[in-house]
């Protein structure tokens, strides 16, 4: 038997995470986990130094772009649903998100990682990477990656529950 407690969502908050995060919460709510939601914030530091920057700038630019990383994934995390998921907000910053989300299911005992990608082709995949196919080669637990666009097995709760005629 599956037994899912703890899944995590990394989002970069566009449309494939957003499908991403429809899976993980129709997965928690049958499995009556856990939904974590994490978001990367980049590293401001790492991007900078490599350039001519003011030093003196960097922590308040970085505060500023995790703040409003966490700002998003509170929105995010809004469930108006009668008996609302247990949910945790996760925010990282690194330069290295498949990295970091990888170190953080590890770090947290998460049994499933679910990541939106835009399934780009075979030449922006070798030119420009994924955060998913790399998560997908080096996590330790199971790792649903969602299409987007793409079939969408979740069917929101009022379709579900809405009675049928005959």
């Amino acid at each position: 038997m599956i037994a899912l407690k703890k899944i995590l969502v990394a989002t970069d908050f566009g449309e494939a995470a957003e499908a991403a995060l429809r899976y993980g919460r129709a997965l928690a709510r049958n499995f009556n986990a856990t939904l974590y939601v994490m978001h990367v914030a980049d590293d401001v530091s790492a991007r900078l130094f490599a350039g001519e920057a003011y030093v003196g700038v960097l922590p308040d630019v970085q505060r500023d772009v995790d703040l409003s990383a966490r700002q998003q994934l509170d929105e995010l995390l809004v469930d108006n649903d009668p008996k609302p998921l247990p949910t945790k907000a996760v925010t990282v910053t690194s330069s290295a998100p498949a990295l970091a989300i990888i170190q953080y299911a590890k770090d947290n005992g998460i049994d499933l990682i679910v990541l939106g990608t835009h399934g780009r082709g075979a030449v922006a995949q070798l030119l420009m990477g994924s955060v998913a196919e790399r998560v997908v080669r080096m996590a330790g637990c199971p790792v649903m990656v969602v299409r987007h666009p793409g079939h969408d097995f979740v069917i929101p709760d009022t379709l579900v529950r809405a009675p049928q005629r005959a």
